[in-house]
């Protein structure tokens, strides 16, 4: 696969995750019951749920940025180099 093609589907990727990570962020947050309110909720094990899959997404969240910097490894090179970063290149 070209390299263009990867990058757009690790961005493809990153919007997803970042998206539900919002989105279940959100719910979690506000619509889901907490505490002493959530007692005898039905809606206990779902939150548990979506934090789960909220802590899941946001593993992978940080593996796909990871992926991302390094397809995009020539570039940020480049860039330290023009601002006089290159300290924290390897040679």
């Amino acid at each position: 696969m070209k390299k263009p093609n990867k990058i757009w589907g690790v961005n493809v990727v990153l919007f997803i995750l970042g998206l539900f990570l919002s989105v279940s962020g959100l719910i979690n947050a506000w619509v889901l019951p907490h505490g002493y309110e959530a007692r005898g909720s039905a809606l206990v094990p779902l939150r548990h749920f979506l934090n789960e899959c909220h802590t899941w997404a946001g593993l992978f969240f940080i593996a796909a940025v990871g992926i991302h910097l390094v397809l995009h490894n020539g570039y940020l090179r480049k860039n330290f180099a023009t601002f006089g970063w290159s300290r924290w290149l390897k040679r």
